[in-house]
């Protein structure tokens, strides 16, 4: 045997499907120095008993793309390799029991249209007819996709180590790493203890953690933050049933099943609403090829429903009651990409039950990255960088685990929230809010109020792809801050700040708009790559000659800490992150001037406090900037106050407020208020794939700045001229909602997704964002399409426009 070598451009440390998967994109792009570490051998933790479906309909377009891409692979993995995969492309049917589970299968049907994806749309009979063993008495609808599959999910693996090495990487089993090394905030190698039991070193300065289960330790001992969490995962498998044939994969998510037909006999697995964590105390040394005790009881439900659903169930003989160990994560999402704590150091784990299906397209992905140092398109929905600090806190990823393992199955209704592990991270105004009827939804751990529930109202929420039960509590705080005055406690905002001797300087470099301005100058701007796309969006204020506060989403402040930090270099720039020093009370809407002078002597006039402008004023009996800008579209102002008189603040304005009919309003209002202005969202309408020009938002850029990063690109497009074009759209039909993900179908043809979606009750309608493909076209040509906006199947006509319908010149800004 070829004995491990000391050095190498890559070192991948997991054997699963994962690995497999990263190694073979990485030695494919060219990196043939690749080595693959395996504790044990390979596939031996999970891969080895997934059940192996390849399924391609996926919640948002990216990951559809991504699980396309791993079938399509799949299909030629065994002519590549010869190793076969028992890939069979059988197809595969999900059918609805409800109404709203149609609803739901029939958008995704439409997200899988946007990236021709095969689906079709099909009845109870037409699915009894595909599936002749179903019980279709109470099955709604159901979606097919002819070219889903199933395969030998240890034999993808195997074929994936066999391209890796057929490239030239190398792969080692019983060969554990037992610490990544460091130096300098980057990772130096691994090092690992061999099959027979001498230690060694491998010096590397990529490292990549396809760890699975044992990957959050291994992260931990790095500092690291990887947020998974094994649970338990059922299912069985029946003697062989005469007659069987090759059945379609089965999915019937109203009953937390799903079933797959193979060598004649039948599976039946579970994702169970409450599911069992497992591994708390960490997993024992010699686990291989493990399987976990038997659970019937907990099992009998799901049985129960399958032998109704199929009624083959109650004579076939039992098999196999298999119970084994796999990863999830606190959202359901998995984690790809560099970890912000140390350079070097890559991820690619936490697949919750998707990892054949996903690490296809993971590994291409996270391939890409590490290669090029930008992902090939916007990866944020899986991105390392969502995770929390706090997170890595296993009482929290126990409990979080045993509802996210259920939610892969459960209505994907819009706007549900997690039950489980919350009130970590709580603004000093949650008990007040609380007490006002605040309906609290969760972002990066932060409690924050979604909505106000009115005086005998039940303050939570009744899920529905319809009108839900606060949709007139949201329009009630729309107006208001259209009309008067609302209050909203944004304390999740990210607070960063940035000073030193080389301050403006190093912002200057990091940010598209001019940061030399005046102490106390506001300024709205994006971060680029040089691609053009957008890192970051955010709002940089001028607090001294020598420091300055970023303000960025709750969601995405440590992505933005770790780009800052990551771009340093020699600076000389302290980056400290203050956001639990402060807490934020956004008051807005035209009376906001009106409440503010009656609790403080300072003077908010256009000419003492102009928009895009702060100064500290007294405010009650406490102290408190006033930052003048607006993501509502309405005059107002963000008041920073500190925390310890935070409550004391928002009492002299609730006390104020009464006879101006002061609003407590929350973050659903926060959002149809932006999105009828035409305000971006980040994560939804712009990412690191959108070129700020194409995002309309080429007036924060100044391109006279002679380096900062994206200048090139951006001149480049400037003289190119755009290939899409950000389009606000408003349906004509006032009772269809959106959400996101819709399909933008223009003179009839589907050219994208609706990026963002919520209703405007000012317009009277759903209000949509999206990108609409425009080469060589003028803006006239632009707007004289017809479009429609498609929603669950059915198209609606829709208004675009290019500029925001509510307030065009932004005139009531400033007011």
């Amino acid at each position: 045997m070829a004995s491990v070598p000391s050095k190498a451009r890559a070192v991948v440390i997991g054997g699963g499907v994962s690995g497999c998967s990263v190694a073979y994109h990485l030695a494919k792009m060219g990196w043939t120095d690749v080595v693959l570490l395996e504790r044990k051998q390979l596939t031996s933790g999970t891969t080895w008993h997934a059940a192996g479906l390849i399924g391609q309909l996926r919640g948002s377009a990216n990951m559809t793309r991504l699980a396309k891409y791993s079938a399509d692979l799949y299909v030629k993995l065994a002519a590549e390799t010869g190793v076969e995969t028992g890939m069979r492309q059988v197809g595969s049917i999900s059918v609805a029991l409800t109404a709203a589970r149609h609803e739901e299968l029939l958008r995704q049907a439409t997200v899988a249209r946007i990236f021709d994806v095969d689906v079709q749309e099909i009845s109870p009979l037409e699915a009894k007819a595909m599936y002749p063993h179903l019980e279709i008495g109470d099955v709604v609808g159901a979606v097919h996709l002819p070219l889903d599959g199933q395969c030998d999910p240890a034999n993808i693996a195997m074929a994936l180590a066999k391209g890796a090495r057929m490239q030239g990487a190398q792969i080692f089993e019983h060969t554990k790493v037992v610490a990544v090394t460091k130096a300098n905030g980057r990772v130096t190698g691994v090092d690992y203890i061999d099959a027979d039991g001498e230690p060694g070193h491998i010096a590397s300065d990529v490292v990549v953690n396809c760890g699975g289960m044992w990957g959050r330790d291994l992260a931990a001992q790095s500092g690291v933050t990887l947020p998974l969490h094994a649970c338990e995962h059922f299912y069985l498998i029946t003697e062989p049933i005469a007659g069987l044939g090759h059945l379609p994969v089965l999915r019937v998510p109203d009953e937390c099943a799903y079933y797959k037909s193979d060598a004649g006999k039948m599976m039946v697995g579970a994702f169970e609403p409450k599911a069992k964590p497992w591994g708390m105390n960490g997993i024992r040394e010699d686990f291989m090829f493990d399987t976990l005790p038997e659970d019937w009881d907990h099992f009998q439900p799901i049985l129960e429903h399958a032998m109704n659903r199929l009624p083959l169930f109650q004579t076939a003989g039992i098999h196999t009651f298999f119970n084994g160990p796999e990863s999830f994560t606190p959202d359901d999402r998995y984690y790809l990409g560099e970890a912000p704590e140390l350079g070097g150091y890559w991820v690619a784990a936490g697949y919750n039950s998707v990892g054949i299906a996903g690490s296809g397209g993971a590994g291409m992905a996270l391939a890409h990255w590490i290669v090029e140092g930008e992902a090939p398109f916007d990866l944020w929905e899986v991105d390392i960088r969502r995770a929390q600090p706090f997170q890595r806190n296993r009482s929290y990823l126990k409990e979080r685990v045993s509802e996210t393992l259920g939610l892969l199955y459960a209505d994907h209704f819009p706007y549900r929230q997690m039950e489980t592990s919350r009130g970590v991270r709580r603004s000093p105004l949650h008990a007040h809010l609380a007490a006002r009827g605040a309906v609290f939804g969760e972002v990066a751990g932060w409690e924050r109020a979604n909505w106000f529930a009115n005086k005998g109202q039940e303050a939570s929420y009744q899920y529905s792809w319809k009108r839900q039960n606060w949709f007139d509590n949201q329009r009630a705080e729309h107006m208001a801050v259209r009309e008067g005055v609302g209050l909203f406690d944004m304390t999740s905002f990210g607070k960063i700040r940035i000073e030193g001797r080389d301050a403006c300087a190093f912002l200057n470099r990091l940010c598209g708009n001019q940061m030399d301005v005046a102490v106390g100058r506001v300024v709205y701007t994006q971060m680029l790559n040089q691609k053009g796309g957008i890192e970051s969006d955010l709002t940089v204020t001028r607090l001294s000659e020598t420091a300055y506060l970023a303000v960025v989403p709750g969601a995405t402040l440590q992505r933005d800490l770790a780009w800052l930090r990551r771009h340093l270099g020699e600076a000389f720039v302290v980056i400290t992150d203050v956001t639990a020093a402060e807490s934020v009370l956004c008051v807005m809407g035209p009376k906001s001037r009106d409440l503010l002078q009656k609790v403080s002597p300072n003077d908010f006039g256009n000419t003492a406090h102009p928009f895009g402008s702060m100064r500290e004023i007294e405010i009650g009996m406490g102290v408190a900037r006033a930052h003048r800008v607006t993501y509502v579209g309405e005059l107002g102002w963000e008041l920073y106050v500190s925390a310890d008189q935070t409550c004391h603040v928002f009492e002299a304005l609730e006390a104020a407020g009464g006879d101006l009919g002061l609003k407590l309003c929350g973050l659903h209002t926060l959002d149809s208020c932006r999105i009828e202005k035409g305000y971006r969202h980040f994560g939804h309408d712009i990412t690191d794939e959108d070129h700020v020009l194409e995002a309309g938002l080429g007036f924060a850029v100044r391109q006279s700045k002679p380096d900062f990063i994206g200048r090139e690109a951006v001149l480049r497009k400037a003289e190119a001229g755009l290939s899409r074009r950000m389009v606000q759209f408003r349906l004509k039909d006032p009772e269809p909602l959106l959400f996101h993900n819709e399909a933008v179908v223009r003179d009839g043809k589907i050219v994208g997704p609706v990026t963002s979606g919520n209703y405007g009750h000012f317009l009277g309608g759903a209000i949509g964002m999206g990108y609409v493909p425009c080469e060589g076209q003028s803006e006239a040509e632009v707007l004289a399409s017809q479009y429609e906006i498609e929603v669950a199947g059915v198209r609606h006509a829709a208004e675009a426009s290019l500029v925001p319908v509510y307030d065009p010149k932004s005139a009531r800004v400033r007011m």
